[in-house]
């Protein structure tokens, strides 16, 4: 399986997969606007085997499989890192 990955303008470290390139009519359309505009990052093979930085591979293969897209959210923030903020 392939995915098309693309990276938020509006929202850091937000990310959408896609199971074909360029198919934003895939995305409901709240969740488009919420994310703003969608910059191309790279075109990655899907393989079980493969390891995500951040999400597991077979759900997002899943989600793609189902929905034609996964969006890839950033890690919570830490106690530490919310004191901060």
């Amino acid at each position: 399986m392939h995915a098309f990955i693309y990276k938020s303008q509006r929202k850091d470290d937000t990310f959408v997969y896609l199971a074909a390139r360029d198919d934003f009519a895939r995305l409901p359309e709240p969740l488009r606007t919420q994310l703003g505009e969608l910059t191309f990052v790279l075109d990655v093979a899907l393989t079980p085997e493969r390891r995500l930085a951040r999400e597991n591979v077979q759900v997002v293969r899943a989600n793609l499989a189902e929905r034609g897209f996964h969006v890839q959210f950033p890690p919570p923030l830490t106690g530490d890192e919310r004191a901060d903020a």
